[in-house]
């Protein structure tokens, strides 16, 4: 029994697994040179990726230019989202080594609300990394369907549009540098899933936590207990309190700039695939693009949306810590314990938030913010084109 509570987690497995592949895990072997290949592998390929925006971006089909820019600014935002955990690696080492500890230390009252969110977060972590591999999946497709219907038989389409530093003249070459990049794409692809399930299992952690306090706050006196019992419990809460309070700073610390980097580059995303699935539709030719872009497309509007969500509901779910206190029956205490029961009402009223770099709250109304933005941006271009 003890070894099954031991390998419960709000983190799953996949999400532990593509971050051990890069080496942010804590204890994973050969952390540093795991970090530096994948690393280096990224600029590899960002550099051969704007070599070719560089040469091409005084061309006049702006159509094509739109269609490169969405895939690199996807690789752009994964090696700056990388480069941030790599350099808060120390940072990620502690949150979670925060959330084994809780897992260890929770008693029976609290299993059924951590088991619940572990739940959640397993659920949606499998959810998101499939429709990332899916999304690849169908990019791939829409690619090679779109150069099959061309004309241009002695063109050589990638997967990813690159300015090779070498000529592919045969098929042997072309074939291999196809396999890479879409193995690439799908390691790629993997590992931005996962740092958002990070996300998305470190708030549930939160929340879970959020909710176990609730619990015990509405059953501090409820039971009759000894006055000395509820002094020990309100105490307890306190410290409970402030273990939140600072394990959510963690988490802001470790994804503000992410979320900044996300915000600004979903804006520009959704504007370049939101224009490539507009001029696509009832053109001859179109069909492969919209099966290339439109999945994408869903993709990234959910992965901003995702992140807005996340940030509202740990706002929503630290301000019910303070209406549970109040909602106690603190009356029947002594005055003592009704000021430990007062800390946590005024120290919850400054309510927990994930933040863009520091400037905004990551909220609903941001989310409506950046698809407003990227329709207008896209309608401009559309108008020019």
């Amino acid at each position: 029994m003890s070894n099954e509570k031991k390998s419960v987690s709000t983190i799953c497995r996949s999400v532990e697994f593509g971050l051990r592949v890069i080496g942010v895990w804590p204890g994973t072997s050969c952390a540093i040179l795991r970090r530096v290949c994948y690393l280096l592998s990224m600029a590899v390929f960002q550099t051969f990726q704007y070599q070719y925006l560089i040469i091409h971006f005084s061309e006049s089909n702006i159509f094509l230019l739109m269609d490169v820019l969405s895939a690199t600014l996807v690789y752009t935002l994964l090696f700056i989202k990388l480069i941030i955990i790599v350099f808060n690696v120390r940072l990620l080492d502690d949150i979670v080594a925060h959330v084994n500890e809780d897992w260890k230390k929770r008693d029976v009252s609290d299993e059924y609300v951590m088991n619940r969110m572990a739940y959640v977060s397993r659920w949606f972590s499998n959810l998101i990394i499939s429709s990332h591999a899916i999304s690849v999946l169908l990019y791939a497709a829409g690619t090679l369907l779109r150069h099959k219907s061309s004309n241009q038989t002695d063109a050589r389409e990638l997967l990813l549009k690159m300015e090779l530093p070498f000529k592919i003249e045969s098929t042997s070459v072309y074939f291999t540098i196809l396999v890479t990049q879409f193995v690439h794409q799908v390691s790629a692809a993997s590992i931005l899933s996962v740092i958002n399930c990070l996300l998305l299992s470190l708030v549930l952690h939160v929340c879970g936590q959020i909710d176990v306090m609730r619990e015990k706050l509405c059953k501090i006196t409820r039971s009759n207990i000894k006055q000395d019992e509820n002094k020990s419990i309100a105490k307890m809460l306190i410290i409970r309190h402030q273990k939140i309070i600072s394990f959510s700073n963690n988490i802001e610390t470790l994804f503000s700039n992410i979320a900044l980097v996300q915000f600004v580059s979903n804006t520009l995303v959704l504007c370049s695939l939101g224009f490539v699935i507009v001029t696509s539709i009832g053109v001859p030719g179109g069909l492969p693009m919209l099966v290339k872009s439109v999945f994408f497309y869903i993709l990234v509007n959910v992965e901003a949306f995702v992140y807005c969500f996340l940030g509202e509901y740990l706002s929503t779910k630290s301000k019910t810590i303070g209406d549970a206190a109040y909602e106690a029956l603190w009356y029947d205490l002594n005055p003592v314990q009704n000021r430990d029961i007062l800390f946590i009402i005024v120290r919850s009223q400054k309510y927990l938030s994930l933040t863009i770099g520091k400037v905004a709250n990551l909220s609903l109304k941001q989310f409506t913010n950046i698809v407003k933005a990227s329709a207008s941006y896209m309608s401009v271009l559309h108008a020019m084109y």
